[in-house]
C-alpha cells in the first residue's frame, strides 16, 4: 500500500529491536507504506533477523546491543532511530542527541522520563526527539483528542486499554507487565496523584456488557490528554480479558474504550463512549502508531516537518488531526456512542 505524497531523498530510518514483535511491525508497515525508505534493522542477534529481511527485501541487518559500547556514527547516515526496545540507561537517546539525529522513544512510563529530559536539556542539539511513550504510540490519545473536540467543556476523560491474552506479545512488552502493577499517576479534582494500582481499579463494561477489573497504568496518556481537554478527573486504565475479535471467533483484537463527560457546545451535559479495536491486534497497532510518528517527524502525508532541537509529544509533533478513514485501512475501527 504504497502513499504517494513528497521525495524521500533516500531517508534511512534505524529500528532499534528491528526484528523484535513490535520492530518487525514497524517494519512491515513502514515498507508497505514508504518502499523508498531505507531501513536498518539491529539488535543483538542479527541472525535472528533474516527472515523479516528475507521478506521485506533490501533492509539491513545489524548488530546494536546497548549493554556494549557503541556508536551511532558508525551505522552511516540516519534519519531517525525508532527505539523499539527498553533502554533504561538512556544510551540510545543520549548517542541520538549527541549526534543529532531524530529520535522517537516509545517504551518508557510517566517516571521513566526524567533522566533523558534532564540530559536533553543540558546542550543544544539538532535532534528532534519525539516522547510517544503513549499507549500505541499515541494512537489512543490522537483519537481521545479528536473525540473531545465535540465537547465546549470537559470535565472527565477516561482511556481503558483491554489486553487479550492470546494476542502476541513480544520479550520486551512481558518484561514491562510488572511495572504495569506499579504506582500510577491520576488527575482528580484537578490534583495529580500518584497511586497504587491495585488498590485504585475500577470495574470496566465492555462493549457486550461484560465487566472486568482495570487499574490505572503511567502511560503518558493520562498527562497529556488532561493537557489537551483541561479535564479535572483523568485516568489511564489496562484491563485483561476477551477482545472483540475473541468473541466474534476471529484473531484477538486490542480494544481501547474512550469515555468523555462534560458540556455539549448546547450547553447540555453529555457523556459519550468511543470504541477503537485494532483488529491485527496490539502489535500491528503499535507498529502503525511508530510509523505515524515517522510521518511526523519526516514531514510525510501531509504532515509539517517540525522544528529540529525540540521535544515533541504525538499531539504537539502531528499537525494534521489522526484521519480515522486512514486508520481502516489498517484494521483499526472506530466508533462513537452517545450514552
Amino acid at each position: 500500500m504504497g502513499l504517494n505524497t513528497k521525495k524521500l531523498d533516500k531517508k534511512r530510518v534505524l529500528i532499534a529491536g528491528g526484528y523484535g514483535e513490535i520492530g518487525s511491525h514497524i517494519a512491515r508497515h513502514i515498507r508497505n507504506v514508504y518502499p523508498d525508505i531505507e531501513l536498518i534493522l539491529t539488535g543483538r542477534n542479527p541472525d535472528k533477523g533474516k527472515p523479516l529481511a528475507t521478506e521485506l527485501g533490501g533492509v539491513e541487518l545489524a548488530t546494536l546491543d546497548l549493554q556494549k559500547p557503541f556508536n551511532l556514527a558508525d551505522f552511516g547516515q540516519i534519519d531517525l532511530v525508532i527505539a523499539s526496545l527498553l533502554d533504561p540507561a538512556d544510551a540510545l537517546i543520549e548517542q541520538a542527541w549527541e549526534h543529532g539525529i531524530n529520535y522517537i522513544s516509545m517504551t518508557r512510563l510517566v517516571n521513566e522520563l526524567t533522566s533523558l529530559l534532564l540530559h536533553t536539556l543540558q546542550k543544544p542539539s539538532h535532534s528532534t526527539v519525539v516522547l510517544a511513550d503513549h499507549w500505541q504510540v499515541g494512537i489512543a490519545t490522537l483519537i481521545a483528542k479528536n473525540a473531545a473536540a465535540a465537547f465546549s467543556k470537559i470535565d472527565s476523560i477516561e482511556v481503558s486499554a483491554l489486553y487479550d491474552e492470546t494476542d502476541p506479545i513480544g520479550p520486551m512488552v512481558i518484561e514491562q507487565l510488572d511495572s504495569f502493577h506499579g504506582p500510577s499517576l491520576l488527575r482528580k479534582d484537578g490534583k495529580w496523584m500518584w497511586l497504587s494500582g491495585e488498590d485504585n481499579a475500577k470495574t470496566l463494561t465492555l462493549f457486550n456488557g461484560e465487566q472486568v477489573n482495570a487499574s490505572p497504568l503511567a502511560a503518558l496518556d493520562a498527562t497529556s490528554l488532561a493537557a489537551i481537554t483541561g479535564a479535572k478527573n483523568v485516568r489511564f486504565d489496562f484491563a485483561v480479558g476477551k477482545s472483540i475479535g475473541t468473541q466474534k471467533g476471529e484473531i484477538a483484537s486490542h480494544d481501547v474504550y474512550i469515555d468523555i463527560e462534560g458540556t455539549l457546545p448546547s450547553g447540555a451535559p453529555g457523556r459519550t463512549r468511543t470504541l477503537v479495536s485494532g483488529t491485527k491486534g496490539q502489535s500491528s497497532m503499535t507498529g502503525l502508531g511508530a510509523m505515524l510518528m515517522m510521518e511526523g517527524v519526516l514531514g510525510l502525508a501531509g504532515q509539517t516537518s517540525p522544528e529540529q532541537g525540540k521535544i515533541y509529544l504525538p499531539e504537539t509533533l502531528l499537525t494534521n488531526p489522526i484521519d480515522l478513514e486512514r486508520l481502516k485501512t489498517f484494521g483499526i475501527q472506530t466508533s462513537t456512542e452517545i450514552l
